[in-house]
């Protein structure tokens, strides 16, 4: 028998409560960004754990179902705690950043995407972004309190609380 998947996310009138992972891949300089078809921002790839889910397995899920390759889960970098308004909700997200790798054949293209796929009736461009700040908020990559953060990740998990609202 198997069980229904459940996304740990719920709404409550105009706010919205949704537990994500991501992931920071890293190379030459650059930070792997995704944009959905239908969004004006970009984020790390990643989605919502499920339900009885580890934090590390969801990110594994997510990866191969977005990215069609397995990637090696790291360290968790950051926890955080995000409060901010989309698409006339307010969010209250906590979101667990882990380390990740790639496979050396995932395509890295520094100009145009590198890799479009399909996941939940959506189209997901993935790109190489220089992980500068003037690139990434060029891209508009959330949230915005990790543009300094790729330079140099913290040696040992931080716990962040950014109010956005």
């Amino acid at each position: 028998m198997t069980q229904s998947r459940t996304m740990i996310h719920f709404p409550d009138g105009t706010r919205r409560f949704n537990f994500r992972v991501a992931g920071v891949a890293l190379r030459a300089g650059h930070v792997l960004v995704c944009r959905e078809d239908d969004d004006d921002f970009t984020m790390l790839p990643g989605g919502r754990v499920e339900i009885g889910e580890p934090s590390g397995v969801a990110l594994a899920r997510e990866i191969g179902e977005e990215l069609k390759c397995a990637g090696d889960i790291g360290r968790l970098l950051f926890t955080a705690e995000n409060f901010f308004h989309l698409k006339n909700e307010e969010f209250h997200q906590v979101a667990l950043y882990y380390a990740l790798s790639l496979p050396e054949s995932f395509p890295f293209l520094t100009e145009g995407p590198s890799f479009i796929s399909h996941d939940e009736g959506h189209e997901l461009t993935f790109s190489w972004v220089p992980h500068e700040p003037a690139a990434l908020a060029g891209f508009n990559l959330l949230p915005a309190w990790l543009y300094p953060r790729f330079a140099d990740l913290p040696l040992a998990s931080e716990h962040v609380i950014v109010d956005e609202r």
